[in-house]
Protein backbone atom coordinates (compact mmCIF):
# COMPACT_ATOMS: atom_id res chain seq x y z
CA UNK A 1 0.00 0.00 0.00
CA UNK A 2 1.46 3.38 -1.03
CA UNK A 3 2.14 5.71 1.87
CA UNK A 4 1.88 3.00 4.49
CA UNK A 5 4.02 3.49 7.59
CA UNK A 6 4.68 0.64 9.98
CA UNK A 7 6.09 0.82 13.46
CA UNK A 8 6.26 -0.96 16.76
CA UNK A 9 6.14 -0.06 20.43
CA UNK A 10 7.58 -2.59 22.84
CA UNK A 11 7.27 -2.63 26.61
CA UNK A 12 10.78 -2.32 28.01
CA UNK A 13 10.25 -2.23 31.79
CA UNK A 14 8.00 -0.69 34.42
CA UNK A 15 6.26 2.18 32.60
CA UNK A 16 8.85 2.52 29.85
CA UNK A 17 8.34 1.64 26.20
CA UNK A 18 10.55 1.82 23.11
CA UNK A 19 9.03 2.89 19.81
CA UNK A 20 10.49 2.60 16.35
CA UNK A 21 9.28 3.15 12.79
CA UNK A 22 10.43 0.27 10.58
CA UNK A 23 12.40 2.26 7.99
CA UNK A 24 13.97 4.71 10.48
CA UNK A 25 17.29 4.16 12.19
CA UNK A 26 16.40 5.68 15.54
CA UNK A 27 14.14 4.78 18.43
CA UNK A 28 12.24 6.84 20.94
CA UNK A 29 11.72 6.08 24.62
CA UNK A 30 8.13 6.62 25.69
CA UNK A 31 6.88 6.92 29.24
CA UNK A 32 9.03 7.07 32.36
CA UNK A 33 12.57 8.22 31.55
CA UNK A 34 11.44 9.29 28.09
CA UNK A 35 8.74 11.43 26.55
CA UNK A 36 5.00 11.03 26.91
CA UNK A 37 3.09 10.19 23.72
CA UNK A 38 1.08 13.43 23.96
CA UNK A 39 4.23 15.54 24.32
CA UNK A 40 5.71 13.67 21.37
CA UNK A 41 2.61 14.65 19.39
CA UNK A 42 3.36 18.33 20.09
CA UNK A 43 6.97 17.90 19.02
CA UNK A 44 5.76 16.15 15.88
CA UNK A 45 3.63 19.17 14.98
CA UNK A 46 6.56 21.53 15.65
CA UNK A 47 8.96 19.38 13.62
CA UNK A 48 6.54 19.02 10.72
CA UNK A 49 5.88 22.74 10.37
CA UNK A 50 9.55 23.65 10.96
CA UNK A 51 10.55 21.41 8.06
CA UNK A 52 7.89 22.97 5.83
CA UNK A 53 8.81 26.56 6.66
CA UNK A 54 12.53 26.04 6.04
CA UNK A 55 11.92 24.23 2.74
CA UNK A 56 9.42 26.85 1.53
CA UNK A 57 11.67 29.79 2.44
CA UNK A 58 14.62 28.11 0.74
CA UNK A 59 12.53 27.57 -2.40
CA UNK A 60 11.62 31.27 -2.23
CA UNK A 61 15.38 31.91 -2.12
CA UNK A 62 15.08 33.70 1.22
CA UNK A 63 18.35 33.87 3.21
CA UNK A 64 17.10 31.99 6.26
CA UNK A 65 19.95 31.21 8.67
CA UNK A 66 18.03 29.57 11.48
CA UNK A 67 14.62 28.60 12.82
CA UNK A 68 13.28 27.78 16.24
CA UNK A 69 9.72 26.61 16.74
CA UNK A 70 8.23 26.77 20.22
CA UNK A 71 4.99 24.94 20.82
CA UNK A 72 2.61 24.77 23.75
CA UNK A 73 -0.63 22.94 24.27
CA UNK A 74 -3.54 22.81 26.68
CA UNK A 75 -5.31 19.51 27.14
CA UNK A 76 -8.88 18.79 28.13
CA UNK A 77 -9.52 17.69 31.72
CA UNK A 78 -11.85 14.87 30.67
CA UNK A 79 -10.82 11.71 28.84
CA UNK A 80 -9.67 11.38 26.19
CA UNK A 81 -7.33 14.21 27.23
CA UNK A 82 -6.73 15.55 23.74
CA UNK A 83 -5.33 19.00 23.07
CA UNK A 84 -7.96 21.72 23.02
CA UNK A 85 -5.53 24.57 22.30
CA UNK A 86 -2.13 24.57 20.61
CA UNK A 87 0.05 27.61 20.00
CA UNK A 88 3.13 27.67 17.76
CA UNK A 89 5.69 30.46 17.86
CA UNK A 90 8.22 30.68 15.03
CA UNK A 91 11.51 32.48 15.53
CA UNK A 92 13.02 32.97 12.05
CA UNK A 93 16.66 34.07 11.77
CA UNK A 94 18.04 35.87 8.75
CA UNK A 95 17.50 38.86 6.52
CA UNK A 96 14.19 37.46 5.33
CA UNK A 97 11.05 39.16 4.02
CA UNK A 98 8.24 39.33 6.57
CA UNK A 99 5.70 38.80 3.80
CA UNK A 100 7.45 35.61 2.66
CA UNK A 101 7.81 34.32 6.23
CA UNK A 102 4.10 34.85 6.80
CA UNK A 103 3.30 33.11 3.50
CA UNK A 104 5.56 30.15 4.30
CA UNK A 105 3.87 29.68 7.68
CA UNK A 106 0.41 29.96 6.12
CA UNK A 107 1.29 27.37 3.48
CA UNK A 108 2.60 25.02 6.15
CA UNK A 109 -0.46 25.42 8.37
CA UNK A 110 -3.12 25.47 5.66
CA UNK A 111 -1.72 22.99 3.14
CA UNK A 112 1.40 20.98 3.94
CA UNK A 113 1.77 20.11 7.64
CA UNK A 114 -0.04 16.81 8.11
CA UNK A 115 0.65 16.76 11.86
CA UNK A 116 -1.01 20.17 12.34
CA UNK A 117 -3.96 18.97 10.26
CA UNK A 118 -4.43 15.99 12.59
CA UNK A 119 -4.47 18.24 15.64
CA UNK A 120 -6.94 20.64 14.00
CA UNK A 121 -9.19 17.75 12.90
CA UNK A 122 -9.43 16.66 16.53
CA UNK A 123 -11.07 20.02 17.24
CA UNK A 124 -8.11 21.82 18.76
CA UNK A 125 -7.76 25.55 18.24
CA UNK A 126 -4.36 26.02 16.61
CA UNK A 127 -2.85 29.51 16.65
CA UNK A 128 0.57 30.80 15.71
CA UNK A 129 2.82 33.82 15.90
CA UNK A 130 6.23 34.63 14.57
CA UNK A 131 9.17 36.95 14.92
CA UNK A 132 12.08 37.66 12.62
CA UNK A 133 15.55 38.07 14.07
CA UNK A 134 17.90 39.86 11.66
Amino acid sequence: MAGEVRGRVEWFKDTQFVGRIEEDKCSVILGEGGISPMKLLLLSVAGCTAYDVVMILQKMREPISGLEVEISGERREEHPRIYRKVHIHYRVHGDVSEEKVRRAIELSQDKYCSASAHVKLSGAELTYSYEIIH
